[in-house]
C-alpha cells in the first residue's frame, strides 16, 4: 500500500505543468552592478563572463546601453525566439523596456556594457546620425581628419539627446554655453579628466560615468598625447533637440 501511494504521488507530480521561472528586477540581477542613481537615471555596469548567463530579469523602464568592447551575445526574451546580438565597441542601443530576458555569452567572449535606465517617460525615439532604433537616419558623413574633435548626434526622445564625442590626442574641450544636465560615459580604452566649476577634478576610465548638473560648463581634458578620447553624452530635458530626419 505504501509503495502504491508513493507511485501515485510521483505520477501526479510528473503530470503537473512546469513552473515558469520568475524574473528578478534588474537591480537584483547579480551581473548588473548599480554605479549611480538620481531622480533621472539608474546606471548599471553590466559584466557577463564568457560561457555564462544572467538570471531572467525584468526591464520595466526604457534604457540606453553602450557596449564596452565588441559583444556577441544571445538575447533570450521571455516569450520570443532567441536572437543573436553582435555589437561593435562603443555601439549605442535603446530599448523601450517592458520585457524580461536572459543574456548568454555562448560565443565564448565576455559581455560588458553600461546600461542607463531612464526614470522619466521618454516618448518616441528618433535616429539622427546612426540607426539606433527602427526608422530613418541621416548620413552625417565621416569624421573630418583635420578636426581635433567631433560631436556626432545619435538619437533623441522627448527627454534626452545622445551625442558621441571623439577627441584627438592632446585635445581639450570646454562647452561654450550654458548646457542642460548631462550624464557622461567613458568608452572602453578611454581616459579623461573633467573639470567642473567649484568641484574637484574627476578622472574617468572606460565604463565609468559622471553626472554633470545643469549649467556647470565642464572642461574635458584628454589623458595624454598618444590616446584618442571617446565618450557618450546623454543630455537631459532642456537640450537643443534635433529635428526629425
Amino acid at each position: 500500500m505504501k509503495r502504491l501511494i508513493i507511485a501515485l504521488a510521483l505520477l501526479f507530480s510528473a503530470s503537473l505543468p512546469a513552473q515558469a521561472p520568475v524574473a528578478v528586477p534588474v537591480g537584483k540581477e547579480p551581473h548588473h552592478h548599480l554605479v549611480f542613481e538620481n531622480d533621472y537615471v539608474r546606471v548599471f555596469r553590466v559584466s557577463v563572463p564568457s560561457h555564462d548567463a544572467t538570471l531572467l530579469h525584468q526591464h520595466d523602464l526604457p534604457y540606453v546601453y553602450v557596449s564596452l568592447g565588441p559583444a556577441d551575445v544571445i538575447n533570450a526574451v521571455a516569450g520570443k525566439p532567441e536572437a543573436r546580438l553582435v555589437m561593435t565597441d562603443g555601439q549605442v542601443g535603446y530599448s523601450r523596456g517592458g520585457f524580461a530576458h536572459i543574456a548568454r555569452t555562448d560565443a565564448g567572449s565576455p559581455f560588458d556594457n553600461v546600461t542607463i535606465e531612464l526614470l522619466h517617460p521618454q516618448g518616441e525615439p528618433y535616429n539622427v546620425c546612426e540607426k539606433v532604433v527602427a526608422g530613418p537616419f541621416k548620413d552625417c558623413g565621416n569624421r573630418d581628419s583635420s578636426s581635433s574633435f567631433q560631436v556626432k548626434q545619435l538619437f533623441y526622445t522627448d527627454e534626452i539627446q545622445t551625442d558621441s564625442l571623439w577627441f584627438a590626442p592632446g585635445a581639450n574641450f570646454s562647452e561654450p554655453a550654458s548646457e542642460p544636465r548631462e550624464l557622461l560615459i567613458a568608452y572602453e580604452n578611454t581616459e579623461l579628466r573633467v573639470d567642473l566649476p567649484g568641484k574637484p577634478s574627476k578622472s574617468l576610465r572606460g565604463g565609468e560615468v559622471l553626472w554633470i548638473d545643469a549649467g556647470k560648463l565642464p572642461t574635458i581634458i584628454t589623458a595624454g598625447e598618444n590616446k584618442v578620447t571617446r565618450f557618450l553624452l546623454v543630455r537631459f530635458k532642456g537640450s537643443n533637440v534635433t529635428n526629425k530626419p
